[in-house]
């Protein structure tokens, strides 16, 4: 079997499976995208519902003035709000983001810890579903939150 055929019967596989399955598939699989690399952070806990990601800023992640860049924050909050719609998908469904709304509420500066972004589906209905994240630092501070609505296909 060639690479392209392999690639289709894993899409054929990934299909037949709800949303929460394909993730925990991830998790389980302990391969995480390439983002999550990139930007240091990791998908860490799911439900029905619900997406906890965890991330550690630093160095790399700084802007030109010394703070944790916006993007970090924001692509942390999107994929934690992207997934927890994931988890609510039922097979053969699909999404994609129609809308990502970031509040920054306080600068994230390099070595202070974990910060965590928990997401939680508000609404999902037949063609949009919507969720709502808030970023909290190890320090028990509010740095971030954010809201999306996807499109259901």
């Amino acid at each position: 079997m060639n690479a392209l055929d392999k690639k289709k019967e894993l899409e054929e596989v990934r299909m037949k499976m709800t949303g929460l399955e394909q993730l925990q598939a991830v998790i389980d699989a302990g391969t995480p995208p390439a983002i999550g690399r990139t930007m240091e952070f990791d998908l860490s806990e799911i439900s029905f519902g619900k997406a906890i990601f965890t991330g550690y800023p630093g160095e790399k992640h700084l802007n030109p003035i010394g703070t944790v860049h916006g993007g970090y924050a924001a692509t942390l909050l999107d994929s934690a709000l992207g997934c927890a719609i994931h988890t609510v998908l039922e097979p053969g469904e699909r999404y994609t983001t129609v809308d990502l709304n970031v509040k920054y509420l306080r600068a994230m500066l390099p070595g202070m810890g974990k910060v965590t972004a928990t997401a939680e589906v508000v609404h999902k209905g037949r063609k949009i579903a919507t969720s709502e994240a808030r970023l909290i630092g190890e320090d028990g501070k509010l740095y971030a939150t954010g809201n999306t609505t996807c499109a259901i296909y």
